[in-house]
């Protein structure tokens, strides 16, 4: 994973303006390090496809609110476009909810990464709005949209139209 970001541009477009360039094995320890506990600040989460890694995703956990923040989601470049997104995410969902102190799944995504977008759309996320000129990478300005799920949107999407339970 740690060789996925070629360019200081694509570390912060995954993993945020606070992380280093080039991404090492030190940063990936400190979110590791998060992990840990009855009511860790993280859960990290790796996709493997034939032994190999495929995915990763992480959610900041605020356990007095019941909000999880999705993040720092990557599909390997070199397995990308093979519809892996989508079931991976689907499963952090699941997981995520199937914990009922949580009520609130979020995400911060930046505008242009449009596939991203689609996959959170597809997933049952509804856009909150954008917090324009917030990220600053190099001499360019990057807007971030605002998703969120909560877990009523998530069983509402699990009824089929007539509104009986499956």
């Amino acid at each position: 994973m740690l060789d996925w970001f070629p360019t200081a541009a694509a570390l912060t477009q995954w993993g945020g303006p606070g992380l280093r360039f080039p991404f090492d094995a030190t940063q990936l320890e400190e979110m590791q390090a998060s992990t840990s506990g009855n009511e860790p600040a993280r859960w990290m989460f790796a996709g493997i496809v034939d032994g190999n890694l495929a995915g990763h995703a992480q959610i900041a956990l605020d356990w007095e609110n019941g909000v999880g923040r999705l993040g720092r989601v990557a599909i390997n470049p070199r397995l990308r476009g093979l519809g892996l997104a989508h079931p991976f995410l689907q499963c952090i969902i699941e997981r995520f909810f199937a914990n009922p102190i949580f009520e609130r799944l979020e995400l911060n995504v930046y505008t242009f990464n449009t596939a991203a977008i689609r996959t959170y759309l597809k997933l049952g996320f509804i856009e909150e709005g954008v917090r324009r000129s917030s990220a600053r990478v190099g001499d360019v300005r990057w807007d971030t949209a605002i998703y969120g799920m909560l877990r009523s949107d998530l069983s509402a999407k699990s009824l089929p139209q007539n509104g009986s339970p499956t």
